[in-house]
Order: C-alpha cells, then sequence, then structure tokens
C-alpha cells in the first residue's frame, strides 16, 4: 500500500497515523502541487494530497482512504460504534477537515509554504487567522474537552486525530496556543503528539519542516 503526498500535510499525517494505528503497512511517497508517480496522478485527479495506491485500487482524499483503511481492518477501533460516539467522531474530523484546516492554513501556508514554493505570502491574513480565528478553535476544544482528556469515549480516536492535525501545523510557526489560557487543550495536544504512532510520524516529517521554515 502506497500513500503519495507530502508529510507535513495534515490530511496526510492523519492518514499516515490511522494506518500505523491500525497495523497497516504503508510506504510514503512524495507527491503535491501536480508531480507525483503515476499512482498519484491517476489516483488523485484533481490534484489532492494524499492519494492512495493498493494493487491496482486507487483513491483520493483522506476521509475515503481512512474509511477504507477502516474497513479493511476494523480494529483496532478508532471510529466508535456506539451511534452517538461515533456521530461526534465524524463531526471532529469534519472540524478538523473544515473549521481547524481553514485557520490553520492561512497561518501556515502564508508564514511557511508560501516562502518556500516562493509565492506571495499574505502575513496580514495569518496574523489575522492566529488573532481571531485561532481562539475561537482554541475556546471551542477547552469547553467540549472531558477530563480524560480525549475527546470521544475517553480514549484516542480519529476524533483527536483529526481535530489536532491542522493544530500541529500551527504550532510549527505559533506560539498562540498559551497554556495558561487553554490547559486543557494544551495538554490535550501533547497528549496527542506524544503517542507513538503520531510522534514517529512528526519525526520523519521534522527535516522536512526544518528546511521549510529555514528557506
Amino acid at each position: 500500500m502506497i500513500i503519495h503526498g507530502a508529510r507535513p500535510s495534515p490530511f496526510v499525517r492523519k492518514v499516515i497515523v490511522f494506518a500505523a494505528e491500525k497495523g497497516i503497512a504503508a510506504e510514503v511517497r512524495s507527491a503535491g502541487f501536480g508531480r507525483g508517480e503515476p499512482g498519484y496522478l491517476e489516483g488523485s485527479p484533481f490534484g489532492k494530497i494524499p492519494a492512495l495506491e493498493d494493487g491496482d485500487f486507487l483513491l483520493c482524499d483522506s476521509t475515503a482512504i481512512i474509511t477504507y483503511m477502516d474497513a479493511l481492518r476494523p480494529e483496532p477501533n478508532l471510529i466508535p460504534t456506539e451511534p452517538r460516539a461515533r456521530a461526534r467522531t465524524i463531526w471532529f474530523e469534519e472540524f478538523g477537515d473544515t473549521i481547524a484546516q481553514q485557520a490553520g492554513q492561512k497561518i501556515f501556508f502564508n508564514r511557511v509554504v508560501a516562502k518556500r514554493l516562493k509565492r506571495p505570502q499574505d502575513l496580514e491574513a495569518a496574523d489575522r487567522a492566529e488573532a481571531e480565528e485561532m481562539p475561537k478553535i482554541y475556546d471551542y476544544l477547552e469547553s467540549v474537552l472531558p477530563e480524560s482528556g480525549w475527546l470521544v469515549e475517553d480514549r484516542f480516536t480519529l476524533a483527536d486525530l483529526a481535530a489536532a492535525c491542522p493544530i500541529i501545523n500551527v504550532g510549527y510557526c505559533s506560539e498562540g496556543l498559551d497554556a495558561a489560557r487553554w490547559p486543557r487543550t494544551a495538554a490535550w495536544l501533547a497528549a496527542v503528539k506524544a503517542r507513538p504512532s503520531v510522534a514517529a510520524a512528526l519525526k520523519e516529517e521534522a527535516p522536512m519542516v526544518q528546511e521549510m521554515i529555514e528557506k
């Protein structure tokens, strides 16, 4: 099984970690911005990352890929089966993929990616997102995180992985997550990053991120 994409992408990281948690062996190959191997170009006709290549089966979009992996390997269960817990997990994936990512991308892209690609940087948009949008996201997480420190069923699930991935990227170029103001959120993010599957993914992407920041 091959995952095509750029490791520092929140969506690619989500799939890499999900596969690791499931015990699914997957090779990561670089792709994105119109460049990649035939499996990527065929499997992702609109240039989305990640794309998956599993033999002759090609697929793109992180949610679709996770759905496929979960069907292949139902255990360990990262998407709860209890109806309310399952629905909340899907909500938190949507929250991560759209709300947190939409705000976080303005910060990470304009401060890091655009510079690396030699594209115009909108640093004012990044500053506004950091000052106005991210605090609302942290406020929300602070209000819904239970004492256990995990978003759903008092255990690590897709909800935590999906919600944390875009915030991890923000942390590469922002110190806006104040642990004094949002202690539960800061502790939750630290716990997600410390999980072996996530820590391994972050270690693999660290040289790429460092190069992007230093360029």
